[in-house]
């Protein structure tokens, strides 16, 4: 029916409807929702324009027709448009977005100019609301609507990577994953498939429509979409792997590669196609070969040479994907051949593998999914942990680089897997494995939108990856280091524990970086990483070495909190010798001194200075250079011992404070005598000292025994009174016994030792108490600065003027033990065991049992052997003999050391033999075993008092004209010597040796002694 012959007011209802009816749908469209709600907008406030335009009962002239028709018209292409974008695909609509913005704009604009037509031809109707129509039609017809920046960046970036031909599978995530976002598609296989095939089908229309440039491009679009993970059902994938898998069956096991038909071959290049197209003539080719035929100007056939009317191109589908299954079939092949080739367990096979797998991946990104459905990867990552070829290792790592590079199901495979392991063990091999290692692992830690931050953290549990990552960051491969400092920062950045770890490894700067620039909070956060952290000295010398020291000595001067944290971690760091330097050239002795003894100093800054000032003082060999200050001028010691025993001394002391100020005191106190004697005598350390022995605190007890030590070598009295009150002595006895506490037991013996011989009931009380019994055990397994002083301390009961404490030691096997020391390297200990030897068997004369003479005389020869030295029976037990107990012989092996301090104490030993009155016996001892000759060598290299002891055993040696006669000539040499003359000589020694020597000469001349008792 003609519009004509229609009412006016039939058509103003339709269109009235018709506008309703469209603004409603634009609603609806879910892309690019602001330019079409923009349109809905504006038509439903046309709405009520025409539906005044029915009350006012329109005029029905031909104006009023036309403009009602032309805006009909244009409501229609609007309805169109609408119809057009409502289900289209969304990928497509963000592709053509451009054109669909520009479809809505120009429609808008139609309407708002047919809208000013309808307006004219009805002014007088329209005049109520004219305002308002104008401002409409006006709007409408400036209307201008844009697409978001952030689709134009989305379209460029993919319009680009087409150009330059970006097909890798990292793009394809990236770009999928931002269209989908865009377009607000989930990013999962199954909705990702339902997207595309809807992409597919308006492909497929648009080649209906036969626009071919749009088809090729969208053709592009979706192979690239296609590539990428989340486009991949992978349970599609898999079924299409087995079918091909089914394929090949028929070909042999040794078959690799399919030969390809001739149709699959390009006429112009000879070479298999990617992308045929044909041509009008029914040629096809492929379309990079014959789009670059025709920019040269050839315009022929290139198979039948005949001038081609029309250069269009139509991609040949069918062939297209008898190509695609032909590569696929034999990408199968050369999976099947890798997988028996890795089976082998043959270096050259496993690599050819391996090549095969390389060359796979880069040929189809599908392949990935392919070789890890047929699980090659289990099997190379079991060789990675077996084999020891290095070259294979390497080989492995990169290969796996490919199969994970861009593809997050693949990753996910690795990580979960032991290759995760491996790779990590890998970091530590030689520079070429574990730069491969490192590139994978950084591989590995990234996601599509950069660092996979779950990943991360499950790497920041593997404690020796931060460890291989440091090494690799100091080692000499540049590539490495720089891939291991932007890992170590990312594991630095999602968990600070990490800093810590690090510094654990070495690498410290990050730590230390905060520290020194870092604000406040970040400051205090990384000091208590260091007071936390668990570090040994390598650990300690690096932070030192690195710088830490100076910041933390300035934070020292801040808030409590500050002063806290930053003296824990002095107090760690002056754990490691070298940092002592360093803090004591900072000026931090100095400063900490200073502080610790401030008034208004809180208890628990006071208690960590003095820790640290402790652990400098327990340097023994150069504690003392440490306590300067920052010019290096020495601070005053006795000044700090003052103050220190002054707190120590104060009642309101806290109690955590008094364990490293008591260490700190014995530290300096060792550092030189006259600091004891100032304890002692004038600051009465010995009244502080002596309650602390009662102390509940086990470790007070052995710190104050360790003072009581020192202090009695100045105050040995003060220390026998103390002793002598109830239960004193009993807890002595008990630090003697203390279980694994060497220095502990070395301290309690040293005050014994220091206490006087001549308290005989403190001695016999001691024995009571098995205190001796406890110091005999200490030389049986102590250390040997214990068995040092319990060899002091065993005096007081080898004293030959108390018989009955030396038979009780003797009873308790302690001659053995003597003997023993005699062979030791330590010299103090040889010296005392020589000596006490020397104690004991200077009690052996009167403990010898003599024969009697007759009868019982003779019964008494013929039975029991007498002593050669003391004539009659002797024993270890009973008369303390040294003969018996075997200690000739490594007496006389100390004479020839020729050390001072041991000769003297074994001289003394052996002249308990040589009796004055009766020297014949024990001289002959001396001669049968060797003795004699390095006695007469002391005189030419001993000490005064040695020489001295070596005259005397001598001068009672030569009182035996047989020892004259033997030794005597030997002996003439040295006396001459000591009796040259020599105004620099000593007078008493040249006496004593003009004494021998008148011996000598005198039996020299005579046939029989003129000593009484020699026959």
């Amino acid at each position: 029916m003609a519009l004509e012959l229609i009412p006016i007011g039939t058509i103003l209802a339709v269109l009235t409807n018709q506008v309703f009816r469209t603004a409603q749908a634009a609603i609806d469209v879910v892309f690019e929702k602001e330019s079409f709600k923009v349109l809905s907008t504006h038509l439903f406030d046309i709405e009520p324009v025409l539906k005044e335009l029915q009350l006012q009962e329109l005029n029905d002239s031909q104006a009023a027709r036309l403009a009602l028709e032309s805006l009909e018209a244009d409501v229609k292409k609007a309805n169109n448009l609408v119809e057009k974008y409502k289900n289209r695909s969304r990928f497509y609509m963000l592709i053509k977005c451009r054109h669909i913005v520009k479809e809505v704009q120009d429609v808008t604009r139609d309407i708002g100019r047919s809208l000013a037509s309808l307006s004219l031809a009805n002014t007088e109707i329209l005049s109520r609301i004219s305002d308002q129509v104008n401002r409409l039609q006006n709007e409408m017809q400036r209307v201008e609507f844009e697409t978001s920046d952030s689709q134009l960046q989305i379209v460029d970036k993919l319009n680009q990577g087409l150009r330059d031909q970006k097909l890798d599978q990292a793009f394809a995530n990236d770009m999928l994953e931002q269209i989908a976002r865009a377009v607000g598609v989930l990013i999962v296989p199954s909705e990702i498939s339902k997207e595309l095939a809807d992409f597919r089908r308006e492909k497929e229309e648009v080649a209906n429509r036969k626009v071919w440039a749009e088809v090729f491009f969208l053709e592009q679009v979706i192979e690239l979409l296609s590539r990428a993970d989340a486009a991949r059902d992978y349970e599609e994938v898999k079924r299409r792997y087995n079918q091909r898998v089914q394929a090949i069956e028929r070909y042999s096991s040794r078959e690799e590669y399919i030969q390809p038909l001739k149709s699959f071959l390009c006429c112009i290049n000879g070479t298999v196609m990617v992308d045929p197209v044909s041509l009008c003539t029914g040629t096809t080719c492929e379309r990079a070969a014959i789009a670059a035929r025709f920019e040269s100007g050839e315009r022929t056939d290139p198979d039948t040479r005949e001038v081609l009317e029309d250069t269009s191109l139509w991609p040949n589908l069918p062939l297209r994907q008898s190509i695609e299954e032909w590569r696929e079939l034999n990408y199968c092949l050369k999976i099947r051949s890798s997988r028996v080739k890795l089976s082998s367990g043959v270096d050259t096979s496993i690599q050819e593998a391996l090549s095969q797998i390389q060359d796979l991946i880069r040929e189809d990104s599908i392949n990935k999914d392919w070789i890890s459905i047929e699980e090659l990867p289990y099997m190379i990552i079991s060789i990675l942990g077996d084999s020891h070829n290095r070259n294979v290792k390497r080989k492995i790592l990169i290969t796996l680089n490919d199969f994970v590079e861009g593809h997050t199901r693949n990753k996910d495979q690795i990580i979960e897997s032991q290759g995760w392991d491996h790779i990590i063990g890998c970091l530590g091999r030689d520079s070429i494995i574990s730069k491969a290692a490192i590139e994978l692992l950084f591989e590995l830690l990234q996601d599509r939108s950069g660092w996979n931050v779950s990943v991360c953290r499950k790497l920041s549990q593997q404690t020796s990856a931060i460890v291989f990552l440091v090494i690799l960051l100091k080692g000499s491969v540049e590539e490495s280091a720089e891939i291991a400092e932007k890992i170590l920062l990312k594991l630095l950045e999602i968990d600070e524990e990490n800093i810590s770890r690090a510094a654990k490894a070495g690498w410290y700067k990050p730590l230390i970086d905060c520290i020194v620039h870092g604000p406040e909070p970040s400051r205090i956060s990384m000091v208590k990483t260091i007071v936390n952290m668990e570090l040994v000295d390598s650990n300690l010398k690096l932070l030192g070495e690195e710088g830490v020291i100076l910041p933390l000595i300035e934070m020292a001067a801040g808030s409590i909190e500050a002063k806290e944290l930053s003296l824990s971690a002095l107090v760690k760091l002056s754990g490691y010798n070298a940092n002592k330097k360093l803090i004591a050239a900072a000026g931090g002795v100095h400063f900490v001194i200073n502080l610790m003894f401030s008034p208004h100093t809180r208890s628990i800054i006071v208690c960590k200075c003095c820790e640290i000032l402790e652990k400098l003082a327990s340097d023994d060999d150069n504690a003392i250079e440490y306590f300067v200050d920052e010019r290096g001028a020495q601070l005053d010691l006795g000044s700090i011992v003052t103050n220190l025993t002054a707190l120590l001394q104060n009642t309101n002391c806290a109690h955590n404070f008094r364990r490293p100020a008591l260490r700190l005191l014995l530290g300096i106190c060792k550092f030189e005598a006259g600091l004891v004697k100032k304890a002692v005598l004038t600051i009465k350390g010995l009244s502080l000292v002596l309650p602390l022995l009662d102390d509940s605190d086990s470790e007070i007890r052995e710190i104050a025994i360790k003072l009581l030590f020192l202090f009695s070598q100045h105050e040995p009295d003060g220390v026998v009174e103390y002793l002598n009150k109830p239960r004193r002595l009993e807890a002595l006895v008990g630090f003697l016994q203390i279980d694994g506490k060497d220095d502990v037991k070395m301290a309690a013996a040293g005050v014994l030792a220091n206490l006087p011989k001549s308290e005989k009931p403190l001695t016999m009380k001691l024995i009571e108490l098995e205190g001796h019994t406890a110091l005999i055990n200490i030389l049986r397994s102590g250390s040997m600065e214990a068995k040092e002083n319990a060899l002091s301390a065993l005096f007081r009961f080898t004293d030959p003027e108390n018989p009955k404490s030396q038979r009780i030691i003797v009873e308790a096997d302690v001659y053995p033990l003597l003997v023993k020391f005699l062979r030791v390297s330590s010299v103090p200990a040889k010296a005392r065991a020589a000596a006490l030897i020397g104690n004991l068997s200077a009690s052996t004369p009167e403990l010898s049992v003599k024969p009697k003479s007759g009868f019982c005389r003779c019964f008494w020869l013929s039975g029991v052997p007498s002593c050669p030295a003391h004539g009659g029976t002797c024993s270890v037990k009973y008369s303390f003999c040294l003969l018996e107990a075997n200690a000739l012989p490594d007496l006389v092996k100390i004479l020839h050391e020729e050390v001072h301090e041991t000769a003297y104490e074994a001289i003394q030993a052996l002249s308990t033999l040589v009796n004055e009155n009766f020297p014949q016996k024990g001289a002959n001892v001396l001669h049968e075993n060797n003795a004699i000759s390095p006695i007469i060598e002391i005189l030419n290299w001993g000490t005064k008092p040695l020489k001295e002891e070596a005259l005397g055993l001598l001068e009672n040696v030569f009182r035996s004209k047989e020892m004259v006669e033997k030794c005597g000539s030997a002996a003439r040499f040295r006396l001459v010597g000591l009796t040259s003359g020599n105004i620099h000589g000593d007078s008493h020694l040249n006496r004593k040796a003009a004494k021998i020597l008148a011996l000598i000469e005198r039996y020299s001349k005579s046939s029989t002694s003129l000593l009484p008792g020699l026959h």
